[in-house]
């Protein structure tokens, strides 16, 4: 009697993870995302462990928790994965201010972001 089951949003030979509430604003985060796209899942786990970026760890995390869920949900192989897809979206921003001279207040913005991993099951070309 329950709900239906929801359509899936990828391939059939993809999974996806999603990471909200990441405390960092969209364009830094962009900039990791860049380096992990195309790349095979162990190249891409390397490049964000070694990474000098703050935010690095978090996409670690995410990236981690795609190959999970397609070698645990979707059984595929965790070794002919490749990162399809690794987009990134904007999330809330708190508002605080800062005193400045006159009476005057600064508005500060403390974005957060969210990112999106896709890995896709690819057939090598032997």
């Amino acid at each position: 009697m329950g709900q239906k089951k929801n359509p899936r949003r990828v391939a059939d030979n993809a999974a996806m993870a999603k990471g909200k509430m990441i405390k960092t604003s969209p364009q830094k985060l962009n900039l990791v995302a860049q380096t992990i796209r195309g790349l095979t899942a162990e190249k891409a786990r390397a490049e964000l462990k070694f990474a000098h970026k703050r935010v690095a760890g978090q996409v670690l995390k995410v990236l981690d928790s795609a190959i999970a869920n397609a070698e645990n949900n979707h059984d595929l192989d965790i070794d002919s994965l490749v990162v399809a897809q690794a987009y990134v979206g904007r999330n809330i921003a708190l508002r605080r201010f800062a005193a400045r001279g006159r009476g005057r207040v600064g508005r500060i913005l403390k974005p957060f972001s969210e990112i999106v991993i896709v890995v896709k099951e690819v057939e090598e070309a032997a």
